[in-house]
């Protein structure tokens, strides 16, 4: 297994992977080497490993999930707009590199998910949440901007009118709402997460991980475009799964009456 300096890597012999922001002492904040360590173990250890089905992407501790950027780092960086613009392109690419991964992401969120914290939630494809979490993009309090995606996935999530009055306010959203706008899938109490995130995560991998990745995709997809675009997508992504040895066998099984084995392939 690959070590990192703030984050843990395990992996399961079902090909569940679980990441973990490890900086409990810094609310798991996005200091350190964090990001670069998101982005080695997203797009080079996991992308690689075609045995890996599903992740669990969640935090040290129960006190936060992720409490944005690490502000003690940053108080005293100014950088100049033209460079702060390039940089924030690594951190976009992260962000993308989580959102598109091609296998089924979970956020296990163990308490505060706030600025860039939330931006990273905002990532995964589904969200289970402790009941004592709490949700937000605070950056208006600091006169900053949340500018890891927030201004355009959280929109597309909760609606335009909730995620406006969401960054205006800086403000923060408690599980149970949070649960009541769709921003999370499930709510549970902190002893029941994990089990609860990973009884989900080895329901998805025992899925063919070609359906599976294949869905992802063209929901994805689907959403940013017309109808008529999506339809295309979904057209050509259930040509490809049509010839895959995992469909041949999901048929086969359920005319024999068995359990089928999906190889990913």
């Amino acid at each position: 297994m690959p070590q990192y300096e703030t984050l843990l890597y395990e992996k399961h012999d079902n090909g569940v992977a679980v990441v973990t922001l490890n900086r409990p002492d810094r609310m798991n904040t996005l200091g350190g080497t964090m990001k670069p360590d998101l982005t080695d173990v997203f797009g080079r250890e996991m992308l690689f490993d075609r045995d890996i089905r599903c992740v669990i992407l969640t935090g040290a501790g129960d006190k936060a999930f992720c409490a944005g950027a690490d502000i003690k780092e940053r108080a005293g960086n100014r950088l100049p707009a033209a460079e702060y613009y390039a940089k924030q392109k690594a951190t976009h690419d992260l962000t993308r590199l989580i959102e598109t991964f091609e296998r089924p992401v979970i956020g296990a969120i163990n308490g505060y998910a706030l600025g860039g914290g939330m931006e990273i939630a905002l990532c995964a494809d589904i969200r289970i949440a402790a009941d004592h979490a709490k949700f937000g993009l605070p950056e208006v309090n600091l006169g900053a901007f949340p500018a890891a995606g927030g201004t355009q996935r959280m929109p597309r999530l909760i609606g335009v009118p909730a995620a406006k009055e969401l960054m205006f306010t800086g403000r923060h959203m408690d599980a149970a709402e949070a649960l009541q706008r769709g921003l999370v899938n499930q709510v549970v109490p902190m002893a029941d997460l994990m089990a609860t995130a990973r009884a989900l995560a080895d329901t998805i991998a025992a899925k063919p991980p070609l359906s599976v990745s294949f869905i992802k995709a063209a929901v994805n997809a689907g959403i940013n475009v017309g109808i008529e675009e999506g339809l295309q997508y979904e057209r050509l992504n259930a040509a490809i799964v049509l010839d895959s040895e995992d469909r041949t066998e999901g048929m086969k099984a359920f005319v024999e009456k068995r359990k089928p084995v999906f190889k990913g392939r």
